[in-house]
């Protein structure tokens, strides 16, 4: 049941506000707090929460933050082993708006988290080999993301790509994958469909089956996650809840299915899983603050 998540680390700096700024426009917002986020790590803590043996491959700068981001992700039971320190580069943060519909938007700035290379990789190789899932993010340099693929590929070790932020990929790197799980924006970058319902979730997703994937998920917020693989095509609902903050409701569906997955669930049973976990995480302000344990779940 072992789960390496290879990705980034941030601080997030959250200010709540009745709506997004429009370009140009100051407006007063309400509530601020600071919490650790990063795709990396959400996904890393989502997945040790609900049960996962977890490692996690970073690289944080060499301070408070990049401190706080280790202390945090061990006493989540994160095995930290291979979060390194960049000397010259500070860690990541972000700055989030949230508003009262509980839309957000993000501006991430990467320090150290684009200093993760593929030589990082290297120290990583034994317990890559360990795994059963491989969980990949794109908030690191596309070389390691790569590299880290193609380690996991030579010794058949499962990998899944979440392609956020988004951006175009070669056929080469997607070739290689297990599962490929985009949002609908994610999707439509991907592929050029604009997705809007399940017949176009359907049709971006075959254009990503066809190009070797064998497992494709586009998550479609509160309107559940769309499956088409080799023995499924459905979307798959997701629990009806009062949402107040998504910022890491993606992120925790990953972490969710990786656990799901590494533990022998079907695909289909892993959606409804993920898809329970982040529903709850969406009814909590926060990113790795809302992300479910495994008892909540039932």
């Amino acid at each position: 049941m072992k789960i390496v998540v290879i990705g980034s680390s941030n601080t997030d700096m959250v200010v709540q506000s009745d709506h997004l700024p429009a370009p140009g426009e100051t407006i007063l917002g309400g509530t601020f707090f600071m919490n650790p986020g990063g795709k990396g790590a959400n996904q890393a803590v989502a997945a040790s929460r609900l049960g996962g043996n977890v490692t996690f491959v970073a690289k944080t700068g060499d301070d408070v933050f990049g401190k706080q981001t280790v202390q945090n992700l061990q006493k989540e039971g994160i095995n930290t082993d291979f979060v390194t320190i960049d000397p010259a580069l500070p860690s990541g943060v972000a700055l989030i708006t949230v508003d009262a519909q509980a839309e957000n938007c993000i501006v991430v700035a990467p320090g150290s988290n684009m200093a993760l290379t593929p030589d990082d990789m290297d120290p990583v190789i034994d317990r890559i080999k360990l795994a059963e899932i491989i969980l990949l993010q794109l908030e690191i340099p596309i070389e390691t993301v790569r590299y880290a693929i193609e380690i996991a590929n030579r010794n058949g070790v499962k990998v899944i790509l979440n392609p956020a932020p988004a951006q175009k990929l070669p056929d080469s790197l997607l070739g290689n994958l297990y599962m490929i799980t985009p949002n609908e924006s994610e999707a439509e970058i991907l592929t050029g469909v604009r997705v809007m319902d399940p017949d176009s979730a359907e049709k971006a997703a075959w254009i990503l089956l066809d190009k070797g994937i064998e497992q494709v998920i586009i998550t479609m917020g509160a309107g559940g996650a769309y499956l088409l693989s080799e023995n499924y095509s459905e979307l798959i609902p997701a629990p009806k809840v009062h949402a107040v903050d998504t910022t890491a409701a993606g992120d925790t569906f990953n972490g969710a299915l990786a656990v799901a997955l590494s533990e022998g669930c079907s695909i289909r049973e892993a959606v409804m899983f993920a898809n329970r976990a982040a529903s709850i995480a969406v009814t909590r302000p926060g990113a790795q603050a809302s992300t479910p344990y495994r008892h909540e779940l039932k």
